[in-house]
């Protein structure tokens, strides 16, 4: 398995006009340089990534994708502006941010760049590409940069208006309750039943944090040499919102087979034997990190992150079908969306037996 990102030349439905975008990037950044080679990271299921390799150095550019895209998806200016704030403001570990373009005539759609950075991804939380003694210290890592994202205090970074404080798994519910039936292909009783549930089972307590929305192994970036997070990447989904809803998140792969394609679950192994923390310890660490007491809710929680990926999964299955997606196993993804969406009505109604 690669622990460095893979680069393939730029994919047919994704090229554009280099000398424009190199025109644009000498004006904007004055000392960018006369080369540009484009690259494209293979990978990711939504907003195009490329690597740019300049006389300046080496820049990472990310776009919306090409074509028809759902409502208030894909939103790069977002991912743009709580880059740079955390960049600008805070020691967390984030690339440095450099330029947006919202011009769409320059490649077709908006984009921003920001610093390449060497180090390793490894896209499964039971790290079997570290060696076995960096595990642990990784999943230390990985809790405590979430706990100081969570930590950081949103108006003193300029991110006050970055979205709604209050009320953002109900918000979250909507939305993806909507982009769900936009994109529905087949019956899924358990995401009928999840939209149902969800709304009448919100959680007890409201609070208001930078939420990543997407914090897993696979978009965290570990040093080249030791087992320590120095990129947060693909901040396409961060908002406001509740900090649990990220916890949650992260811990979805306890929840999900370790033996089926694409899960990254780790649901059947033996978390001892390859040493990393369990579900409770991951939740206690945390918890130590931000002064928390307990967690309640924490099936709602978990029953939110499984609804709200499932119809995430959804959305780029449709995308396939339509042609457009980003990576070309979305068609297999596409098959994960009801196996989350069940193992989020299962987690919702054993919840609300205990």
């Amino acid at each position: 398995m690669s622990i460095t990102p893979e680069l393939v030349d730029v994919l047919p439905a994704h090229k554009f006009d280099e000398a424009k975008l190199l025109s644009w990037l000498r004006q904007a950044m004055p000392d960018f340089g006369n080369r540009l080679v484009v690259k494209q990271f293979q990978g990711g299921q939504s907003n195009p990534t490329f690597l740019l390799d300049s006389d300046s150095g080496r820049y990472v550019l990310r776009k919306k994708p090409p074509g028809k895209t759902l409502p208030s998806a894909h939103m790069v200016e977002r991912e743009y502006k709580v880059i740079r704030a955390l960049s600008d403001n805070t020691s967390l570990p984030v690339p440095k941010a450099r330029v947006l373009c919202e011009d769409s005539d320059i490649i077709g759609t908006p984009f921003y760049v920001m610093d390449f950075l060497e180090g390793r991804i490894v896209s499964h939380s039971a790290l079997r590409a570290l060696d076995r003694r960096e595990r642990l210290p990784a999943h230390y890592s990985a809790i405590d940069t979430l706990a100081e994202l969570h930590s950081v205090d949103v108006n003193a970074v300029g991110l006050g208006d970055y979205g709604r404080p209050e009320g953002y798994v109900a918000r979250q519910v909507a939305r993806w309750s909507k982009q769900y039936l936009a994109a529905k292909t087949d019956e899924m009783p358990a995401m009928d039943k999840l939209m149902a549930w969800l709304p009448e089972n919100l959680p007890s307590t409201d609070e208001c944090a930078i939420a990543h929305g997407d914090y897993r192994f696979g978009n965290l970036m570990l040093a080249p040499d030791k087992p320590e997070v120095i990129a947060i990447l693909d901040w396409e989904l961060s908002t406001l919102g509740h900090p649990l809803a990220d916890l949650a998140y992260y811990c979805l792969p306890y929840h999900l087979p370790s033996d089926m394609p694409g899960m990254r679950g780790l649901k059947g192994e033996d978390l001892e034997a390859l040493g990393v923390l369990d579900e409770q310890e991951t939740i206690a660490r945390y918890c130590a990190r931000t002064g928390r007491e307990e967690i309640a809710d924490w099936h709602v929680y978990l029953a939110f992150s499984l609804f709200r990926l499932a119809s995430i999964v959804q959305g780029v299955y449709k995308r396939a079908l339509d042609g457009n997606a980003a990576n070309a196993n979305a068609l297999e993804v596409g098959k994960r969306a009801s196996l989350l969406a069940e193992t989020g009505w299962k987690i919702a109604c054993e919840g609300e037996q205990k």
